[in-house]
């Protein structure tokens, strides 16, 4: 999210000494704050930021931070826009005293960052307002996206002004029905009568008669530019009115006469410095100096253009950079045009070599463009592609691409190589096999050119998984890791995660940990501390399904602490974190864990999470809401995450429609689950695959849950195949699941020793974890098969955890009595017979074999449900309560 920032872009604009005071518009700005947006929409020079600048300026708004950004054609990129618009925020705030919290630079530019800075501004709770000037230079789809979010939930301290020429793709009509939005537009923005009077004779001193005054009025329509323009035009002169009664026309063409007067007026060497400064958005006079080729001479001319009142717009307090009014440096650039074709080129060159020598590659790589010269143009975007994949600056990347032409591009592979992964980072994969082919015969001719050809073979490998083509995919992806040095620790970790998802995809798990390792330990080498978040999400879920819990939580736990600095959440991916470890924290039904885990994505907030976390976080919660009897909130979450579903390249091994027809099995609504199995199209005999295992164990359920013979034949032929390919794949998790289907399938056949056989299988698969969760969910169709299991099997810690209600119901086993807040869970009941014991409290996370991070929230939750706070006082209460005792069960 960091990047380059523009200071003066921050200030606010300094009020002009010759203004009319309008207090008809500052009091439509007044009541605008009162709302959550304020649009000034008018064409050029009508005076919108000046009346800005002169509304701030008045008394009374002293209890108000202004957030002021001034916006041009290099913000029309996301992560550019709220870099400077956060910038501005904290400007704002800072000059009132007040700190603001920065965005964390792992965030990317998305409704997520909006969500973080919409919780930072409430929380502030300090008066703001957000000054967006000239929004009209920003185009950008996401942008407006993000803005109209960001608009529609702002709290009600802060409030938004936009100044534009184009009213920009927000829902206005919905604002202005809630009474959410003033307006000022072209006509309110129109002098007056009174105020072009006042203007001319008041102001600026023409001694005109009234009625020539009310007539210039009348020729210019109140448009305040071409007002000022005719006074230009009229200082001096002995014939102001019949230089009125002469002047005619309309729209551009008065601006168009008008400038041309004022520059007939003018001195030569003035003349030639405003049509030649004109190209450039902002001035300093060292830069004039290098534009113009004449040294020494920009100070004193900015100096004289300001006395003159020729449109010189300050940028900073101290004086040091400006801008031409937009209007008047549109017509000076459209004579400069006109009359000096020939010499724009190696002006914009020189605009550009100055900027680049100055560290500001952006602006170098616009007046390169500008002049044409693409060499010199594709040498400077070589050399910010680092810092571009550093930042995601696609959109940028790509626009600055547009106007090369092919036949550079060709010349430069690295180019060609940095511009398809932009493409296809973008979403953009026609063409990109062509740009990758032409890439690559560049690229042999090379010394050595196997480091570029990696990065082609990594984009192809991108290529073939959107393609669906498996083997291809993992074919580039080998060839990758054979191309790349050992140095290009992205390129290699990039190789090895696409591995991993077609390791994943065919079920072969132990080979994907592998290559997801490596992937997650190569991005965190380079500091990706985000993507350790990603790739260990997808490293605990295989680890989980190979039946391996204690490992999953393991690297869940060390991703979080990579994710925080002093218990402080520093990179975006966190709230993914804490939603796996609610889900898995719910394999061995820790309900207050995962609680506390989706308590924490909910303090965080989407801005903390990944492109994927609005699903993520809405399965975990749906699995909660269904360990406590919510069904219908299960649902509800599940239908939501499917709305919210992002795909991440990864297999989609538990598909949200599946997950929702399960939670329909549970609640009965068969003919909803039915409909499910037609819509994607899955049946008992279908050949079976990894990706789609969870959907045949939900068709199992469905078959089960009919009850008719032919359904349950059908369920436990399916059950059968099931088992065989889990236990090929060595999925362990899923096994546990398939020979408890198996036993329901027996069961509901009437045999009895088949069905406490598969039970015993998955006592024995669940019981090394503590994995109690899949027995509670199948809920009463259990029941009278663990009563039939051994003395010895029953006998067993795990087993014992698990006890029948009266309901039928399979629950674990907790300690209670009536004086405690809350019964403790059976995991909490062990903590608190070690925090008796003489074992430090790393001594007792490890004989739990978990971390200390999950041991701290066991006794946290101990001590509130104890009402105490201290571990001896814990020890006590409990003994009081008689907790210690074996007997102490539900």
């Amino acid at each position: 999210m960091a990047v380059p920032l523009v200071s003066t872009k921050l200030n606010l604009p300094v009020p002009r000494p010759r203004v009319v005071s309008r207090p008809r518009l500052h009091d439509l700005l007044d009541r605008g704050l009162e709302s959550k947006l304020t649009l000034i929409s008018a064409p050029a020079g009508f005076g919108k930021t000046t009346l800005l600048a002169d509304w701030l300026a008045q008394p009374g708004h002293e209890a108000t931070s202004i957030a002021w950004l001034s916006l041009d054609e290099s913000d029309n990129e996301p992560s550019i826009f709220w870099s400077h618009l956060v910038a501005a925020v904290r400007t704002g705030y800072a000059k009132a005293g007040t700190a603001f919290p920065d965005v964390p630079a792992a965030m990317q530019p998305d409704q997520a960052l909006v969500a973080l800075l919409i919780n930072q501004l409430a929380a502030a709770e300090k008066p703001l307002a957000v000054v967006l000037d000239d929004f009209h230079l920003v185009d950008h789809k996401d942008i407006h996206g993000q803005l109209a979010f960001l608009v529609e939930h702002l709290p009600p301290n802060v409030h938004v002004v936009i100044n534009t020429r184009a009213d920009p793709a927000l829902p206005l009509a919905r604002l202005r029905v809630r009474g959410d939005l003033v307006e000022i537009r072209s006509t309110e923005l129109r002098f007056t009568a009174d105020e072009a009077v006042t203007y001319l004779n008041d102001v600026m001193h023409l001694g005109l008669s009234p009625a020539d005054a009310e007539k210039l009025e009348r020729k210019t329509e109140g448009w305040i530019a071409a007002l000022q323009l005719a006074v230009l035009s009229l200082e001096g002169r002995d014939d102001a009115a019949a230089f009125i009664d002469d002047f005619a026309g309309s729209g551009r063409f008065v601006v168009d006469y008008l400038v041309e007067e004022v520059l007939g007026r003018l001195a030569d060497d003035v003349r030639d410095f405003l049509m030649t400064t004109s190209v450039l958005r902002r001035m300093s006079a060292p830069l004039c100096d290098a534009v113009t080729g004449e040294p020494g001479s920009g100070r004193k001319m900015l100096d004289r253009l300001e006395r003159q009142n020729l449109f010189l717009v300050p940028l900073d307090d101290h004086r040091q950079w400006f801008r031409y009014h937009h209007l008047f440096a549109d017509v000076l650039r459209g004579h400069l045009s006109e009359t000096q074709t020939q010499a724009l080129p190696a002006i914009h060159r020189r605009a550009s070599i100055w900027f680049e020598a100055h560290g500001e590659r952006a602006e170098a790589i616009h007046h390169a463009l500008e002049a044409e010269d693409y060499e010199w143009a594709a040498d400077l975007i070589e050399r910010a592609i680092p810092e571009m994949r550093k930042h995601r600056h696609e959109a940028m990347f790509r626009a600055w691409m547009k106007p090369i032409p092919d036949a550079v591009v060709r010349k430069r592979p690295m180019l060609g190589i940095a511009y398809a992964g932009v493409l296809t980072s973008l979403g953009v994969f026609d063409g990109i096999e062509e740009r990758l082919t032409a890439a690559e015969a560049e690229v042999v001719k090379l010394p050595d050119p196997k480091p570029l050809l990696a990065h082609v073979e990594l984009y192809r490998t991108a290529l073939a998984q959107v393609r669906g083509d498996v083997e291809a995919a993992a074919g580039h992806a080998r060839r990758v890791l054979e191309l790349a040095p050992v140095d290009d620790h992205l390129a290699r970790a990039g190789a090895a995660g696409f591995l991993g998802i077609v390791s994943w995809t065919r079920g072969e798990l132990d080979e994907a940990a592998s290559f997801w390792t490596v992937c997650r330990d190569g991005l965190r080498d380079q500091g990706h501390r985000a993507d350790v978040q990603g790739t260990t999400i997808a490293l605990a879920d295989i680890r989980n399904a190979q039946g391996r819990l204690t490992e999953a939580l393991r690297l869940c736990e060390a991703a979080l602490s990579v994710a925080t600095d002093d218990g402080r959440p520093v990179a975006r991916g966190i709230a993914d974190m804490h939603a796996s470890l609610a889900f898995l924290h719910l394999e061995r039904n820790e309900r207050a864990m995962a609680r506390d885990h989706l308590d924490r994505c909910q303090e965080l907030g989407e801005g903390w999470g990944l492109a994927q976390y609005p699903y993520r976080s809405r399965v975990a919660r749906a699995r909660l809401d269904l360990a406590e009897g919510r069904g219908a909130e299960a649902l509800e979450h599940l239908q939501e995450a499917e709305r919210r579903y992002i795909s991440d390249f990864f297999p989609n091994v538990r598909p949200v429609p599946a997950l929702i027809a399960n939670v329909h099995i549970r609640m009965g609504r068969l003919d909803e689950a039915g409909q499910w199995a037609r819509a994607v199209g899955i049946g008992s005999e279908d050949s079976l695959s990894h990706l789609r295992e969870f959907e045949h164990k939900t068709l199992a359920r469905l078959l089960l849950a009919l009850g008719d013979a032919g359904s349950v034949d059908r369920a436990l032929g399916l059950v059968e195949r099931l088992a065989q390919a889990a236990a090929q794949g060595g999925r362990k998790r899923s096994l546990i699941d398939i020979h408890l289907l198996a036993a329901l399938a027996h069961k509901s056949r009437h045999d009895s020793p088949a069905a406490v056989d598969a039970l015993r299988r998955a006592i024995a698969l669940a019981e090394p974890e503590r994995i109690c969760r899949p027995f509670i969910d199948e809920g009463a169709g259990l029941v009278g098969l663990v009563g039939q299991l051994s003395r010895r099997e029953a006998s067993s810690t795990f087993v014992r955890s698990i006890a029948l209600t009266e309901g039928g119901v399979i629950e674990p086993a907790l300690r209670e009595h009536p004086e405690l807040i809350e019964p403790l869970s059976d995991r909490e009941a062990d903590v608190l017979r070690l925090l008796r014991s003489d074992l430090s409290g790393p001594e007792i996370a490890d004989e739990l074999s978990v971390s200390l991070n999950t041991l701290r929230t066991h006794t946290r939750n101990i001590f509130e449900k104890l009402g105490v706070n201290s571990r001896r006082a814990a020890v006590r209460r409990a003994g009081e309560l008689d907790l210690f005792s074996p007997s102490t069960r539900a």
